[in-house]
């Protein structure tokens, strides 16, 4: 029986299995979605970015250890870390439990969203990649 995976609308998505939701004050928050979190296992160890930091697209901005892997997060868009979730830090498993509410990331406050948000997939896009991401992962036994 396949696993049901669910993806949020309005969410941003990337490459990496992180996404992006814009906030009330502009800014963006950043997480992992689950799909991307069922390949790695349980988080066991969460590395981010200090506040006041700049991350840069494409560039490393923390790290993970996880059950099946350690990889280096990799910032989905460019700006200045606003805020780092401490709850996560303290409990790296409320990222697997939570990824869409309190399992979020970092905030950042992004100095060029405008022509990075191109880069992310979004709206009518979500759905076919989600799909085609699930059947990717299931052909090479990534899921659990």
């Amino acid at each position: 029986m396949k696993q049901q995976f669910k993806f949020k609308p309005g969410f941003y998505y990337n490459s990496n299995h992180l996404w992006i939701k814009e906030d009330d004050s502009g800014q963006l928050l950043v997480g992992m979605d689950e799909l991307g979190l069922d390949s790695m296992g349980e988080l066991a160890y969460l590395m981010l970015p200090t506040v006041g930091s700049p991350v840069e697209l494409g560039k490393a901005m923390g790290s993970i250890e996880a059950a099946k892997m350690t990889s280096e997060l990799i910032a989905p868009l460019s700006g200045i870390v606003m805020e780092r979730n401490e709850a996560a830090l303290r409990n790296p498993l409320l990222v697997n439990e939570k990824p869409y509410d309190e399992g979020w990331l970092v905030r950042i406050e992004p100095t060029q969203w405008a022509v990075e948000a191109n880069t992310m997939i979004s709206g009518d896009q979500v759905t076919a990649w989600w799909n085609e991401e699930i059947e990717r992962f299931e052909t090479q036994g990534m899921l659990d």
